[in-house]
């Protein structure tokens, strides 16, 4: 990928771990200066402050946000704080009323990242405008989605760029509002050297319980900040209240988590080298084993083929998962991780053997 410009050279005094915090949505401008009082109170002062200007909700009749008069209620945070803001921007007139309103940093949340053509119009009002901007997850884990909105921007000239991980719907996981699925920012990370990626517990959890272990995963992760909704009174407030804290509670979150060094920022001690070293080698080994695997699975789907006998057998299978499964879960391997494994394996060896039988079938005239 073309280099972007990190963090700490976005010229505003940011480093990582980036810390972001601020309300849900801007409600008054009573609101945001009891936000600031308290998080002056109580030594807690984000390095980058958010609030939602515009709200973009699932059914008509929520509220929606308070608009462009909620970006003038911005300048109290810079008097009580002396920091940058931060707003989300769903479409290109959000996007030229936040220049207008000299909003430092912009954010493109995760309903607008799924939308390629909404994108591509927020992209061209900034296209040469000198302005970070960091871009969300989309609603479903596309990584392809995700990158092709970093790249909408990054082709205009912004090349002030982070991502935002939020987590990803899912009918089925009742514990998240959003599913983290770690492996996606991970694998932004791999495919763009060098993005940064900021971790949001609020919209992965739905709720205060569980933020903190959400937010220490993310740094366990090697993730680069954390943007953390806060309000002044959680409960009351008119969007998303129940996954919202206080300052004070904000403050003791910040203290409780080990924020990691990242590998890529010290050099690696011997010992990490050779432990590293070691891995390689196991690797190599089990590349070594799976090709020797293959090899009999290949000789099986023949021996099939000639005695035309089908491709699946569930009995089997369902005696190698139970199996296999078992044995890994003796070995303290998970169960998921077993099974997923096993999967895997299994829809290749199926392939292999279903390419066989295919290819020994007559061409029909």
């Amino acid at each position: 990928m073309k280099p972007h410009k990190q963090i700490k050279d976005w010229g505003l005094g940011l480093t990582t771990p980036l810390i972001i915090a601020g309300p849900c949505s801007a409600e008054t401008p009573e609101q945001i200066e009891q936000i600031c009082k308290e998080m002056k109170e109580v030594n807690m002062i984000p390095q980058l402050f958010r609030a939602g200007i515009w709200k973009p909700r699932t059914r008509p009749g929520s509220f929606e946000g308070i608009g462009e008069e909620g970006l003038k209620w911005m300048e109290i945070v810079r008097h009580h704080l002396n920091i940058p803001i931060t707003v989300e921007v769903g479409n290109a007139s959000h996007a030229e009323l936040a220049l207008k309103y000299k909003v430092d940093v912009l954010w493109i949340g995760a309903r607008t990242t799924v939308n390629p053509f909404a994108v591509q119009e927020i992209a061209e009002v900034l296209r040469g405008v000198d302005i970070p901007v960091m871009i969300k997850n989309p609603m479903n884990p596309d990584l392809e989605l995700w990158m092709g909105a970093l790249e909408r921007l990054h082709a205009v000239g912004v090349d002030k760029l982070a991502a935002i991980h939020r987590g990803f719907s899912d009918a089925y996981d009742k514990r998240y509002r959003n599913k983290p699925n770690w492996s996606m920012p991970i694998h932004l990370k791999r495919e763009w050297t060098g993005m940064e990626v900021i971790n949001d517990p609020s919209h992965i959890m739905g709720k205060r319980e569980g933020l903190l272990e959400v937010a220490q995963s993310a740094m366990n992760f090697g993730l680069d900040g954390l943007m953390i909704e806060t309000h002044h009174d959680p409960d009351k407030a008119w969007s998303d209240a129940k996954q919202q804290v206080t300052p004070a509670r904000l403050k003791e979150m910040i203290s409780s988590i080990d924020f990691k060094t990242p590998l890529e920022n010290m050099k690696p001690d011997d010992r990490l080298q050779d432990l590293r070293r070691a891995v390689d080698h196991l690797d190599d080994q089990l590349l070594d084993i799976l090709q020797e695997r293959f090899t009999v699975i290949d000789q099986i789907g023949a021996h099939k083929r000639e005695h035309h006998l089908t491709v699946f057998q569930s009995d089997r299978w369902k005696d190698v998962m139970e199996s296999r499964t078992s044995k890994g879960i003796a070995k303290h391997l998970s169960e998921k991780f077993m099974k997923e494994l096993l999967y895997c394996i299994h829809e290749e060896s199926v392939k292999r053997q279903e390419r066989q039988l295919r290819e020994a079938e007559p061409i029909k005239k």
